[in-house]
């Protein structure tokens, strides 16, 4: 189980928002780099990293954020927003990320996932951000009648490396894990299954230790680490099997 600190970049800056709302953002840091270390420092292997500015543009817009934190760290990144051509998905991979998550893409361009995937196995993670079990796209801002469940058996046999289930209501405000919904998808699919949004605390943690959680990949883990309501070693331990 892989517990996966959530860095959001807003403006060069480390943010969190609530329900993925731009102007509901909180900046935790303004160092990407440096909170990439700390992350290493504490214990995490990988990092979950996010271009918000990018989400809702289209394209890249914190590259300069992005290149800190792998210049920072070795743990493997995985990257989302705004990623939407094949030259963008080529470049963030030469440029040292580990896997390039796909959002929008996933629900409107099936045909480039499919090819990124040829092009690099185990690479390309698909993103499916809902409301209400219906995904958003665009940084959210634009609904779309799709259900979750179905976009993710859409790419079964795709060869995706991973999906990052977000439950978009959750987001940021420390409300628990979607893990209900999230279980659904990943008993439905075999591809590896990550959960997000709205974890809360240790609580969670416990939750995801639990034997029916065993079938995920891992969990991401924002806001709740940000404030302290979770202790990282103590999580780690707990998802390690360490007590």
């Amino acid at each position: 189980m892989i517990l996966f600190p959530a860095i959001d970049l807003k403006d060069g800056t480390c943010v969190r928002l609530e329900q993925g709302e731009m102007d509901r953002a909180t900046v935790f840091s303004n160092d990407p780099g440096e909170l990439a270390a700390h992350f290493a420092r504490v214990g995490f292997s990988r990092l979950h990293v996010v271009d918000l500015n990018g989400a809702f543009a289209g394209e890249s817009r914190n590259a300069e954020a992005v290149d800190a934190i792998l210049a920072a760290t070795d743990c493997p990144v995985q990257l989302g927003g705004g990623i939407r051509t094949m030259e963008a998905i080529e470049g963030w991979i030469e440029r040292g990320v580990a896997r390039v998550i796909l959002g929008t893409a996933a629900a409107r361009d099936p045909a480039l996932v499919r090819e990124a995937c040829r092009a690099f196995p185990h690479r390309i993670v698909v993103g499916i951000d809902a409301r209400d079990g219906k995904v958003a796209v665009s940084g959210w801002a634009d609904a779309t009648e799709l259900s979750a469940h179905d976009l993710a058996l859409a790419y079964e046999d795709a060869g995706v490396a991973a999906i990052v289930h977000t439950d978009i209501g959750r987001d940021g405000m420390l409300t628990g894990l979607n893990l209900e919904e999230t279980l659904d998808i990943a008993r439905a699919v075999t591809t590896p299954v990550i959960a997000s949004g709205g974890f809360s605390g240790m609580n969670d943690v416990a939750r995801l230790a639990a034997p029916d959680a065993s079938i995920l990949e891992g969990a991401i883990i924002g806001r709740a680490l940000y404030d302290g309501r979770v202790d990282p070693a103590a999580a780690l331990a707990t998802l390690s099997g360490g007590e």
